[in-house]
């Protein structure tokens, strides 16, 4: 099991863990999530890991369907500017590789920002910490679990 399946697991919440065959020449993970586990794409959400003003790394959690928006992962954060963080970093802060980073648990904690749209859903679809791994909890469980908060995040 993933450290995410693991922290899901201590915490005692109600998760469901969904496992497909990952096509490494696919486009876009969420996108290929949903399409394989048969749910709908705005309920898949995508892990992405921002600096705030070139220094604080944090997490923002969006609809695979949409973009993060740096000016209100920004604004969200208490910061100026935001920027995808380099590759490495993300890598070593949260002990995941890219396209399989989940927002449980991460080496490191960051602070966590997640879009408010999850909360039209009983239930969201997050990366459990691997390419072709998802868990599905309900997000006021996912905001929980990473200390985070509801925010609109995402563009279309």
């Amino acid at each position: 099991m993933t450290p995410g399946i693991n922290a899901a697991r201590k915490a005692g919440i109600h998760h469901t863990i969904h496992e497909y065959e990952h096509d490494p020449a696919s486009e876009s993970y969420g996108l290929e999530a949903a399409e394989k586990t048969g749910v709908e794409p705005a309920r898949v959400f995508k892990t992405l890991v921002v600096a705030i003003d070139g220094k604080d790394l944090v997490v923002g959690i969006v609809p695979v369907t949409g973009l993060l928006s740096m000016k209100l992962i920004a604004r969200a954060a208490g910061g100026k500017k935001a920027a995808m963080a380099d590759k490495a970093l993300v890598e070593r802060a949260t002990g995941y590789v890219l396209g399989g980073v989940s927002p449980l648990g991460q080496k490191k904690r960051l602070k966590t920002f997640i879009d408010d749209s999850a909360l039209n859903f009983d239930t969201i679809f997050v990366s459990a910490g691997r390419r072709g791994l998802e868990i599905e909890l309900a997000p006021r469980d996912l905001a929980g679990l990473v200390g985070g908060g509801f925010f609109p995040l995402h563009q279309e």
